[in-house]
């Protein structure tokens, strides 16, 4: 097998597209991103990196929370449009119907099919790892509650069939195809050659 060397990268497909949600200075603000991952099942706890001049980090700093919000395709022009603009210069309150959960600082996008009511548990910037003037600032979120439209489920759990979520890679959105296997089952008709 021949491996091309290619220049080193975060390359893990697909990344992800949610939109994050906090108050900044009483004012809901909304920031679009690809650097989201789980980090626990139990306690559920996500993270975020967000770049430290990011307007919408001066809203997590202040309160302590933001939301996660997982977008369907209807949503895309809106959750990009969200992505290029700052709320430095931008008012971005009115993109979205929000509401508000338990926290009452976290703004969430009523028509995103899933969304995380997070509070901050731990804060740090990439810089205290590795050695670079300015980089991003990681959030990891205790999600605290999560909301869905029924249409979204299935016997109570979200469903992503019926989503229409998108994910992003190397700027391009995708969306998201169908169901390969059932997970912790195909691996059992592996025989070793």
């Amino acid at each position: 097998m021949n491996k091309n060397k290619i220049p080193p990268r975060a390359y893990l497909f697909p990344m992800p597209v949610a939109l994050i949600g906090a108050n900044v200075n009483g004012n809901p603000n909304f920031e679009t991103l690809a650097y989201v991952g789980i980090i626990e099942a139990q306690p559920p706890l996500i993270s975020i990196a967000s770049y430290e001049t990011h307007y919408t980090n001066i809203g997590i700093k202040e309160n302590g929370t933001f939301s996660v919000n997982t977008p369907s395709e209807v949503l895309a022009e809106k959750i990009d449009y969200v992505g290029i603009v700052s709320g430095k210069e931008t008012d971005k309150s009115e993109v979205f119907d929000i509401f508000y959960g338990d926290l009452k600082t976290a703004p969430m996008a009523s028509l995103s099919p899933l969304n995380l009511e997070c509070e901050v548990v731990k804060t740090f910037m990439i810089k205290e790892l590795v050695d670079v003037d300015e980089g991003h600032e990681i959030f990891i979120g205790k999600v605290v509650n999560a909301y869905a439209d029924e249409k979204y489920l299935t016997d109570g759990i979200p469903d992503i069939t019926k989503f229409k979520t998108y994910t992003y890679s190397l700027n391009n959105y995708w969306k998201v195809g169908e169901k390969l296997a059932p997970a912790f089952e195909i691996g059992k008709k592996y025989e070793k050659q």
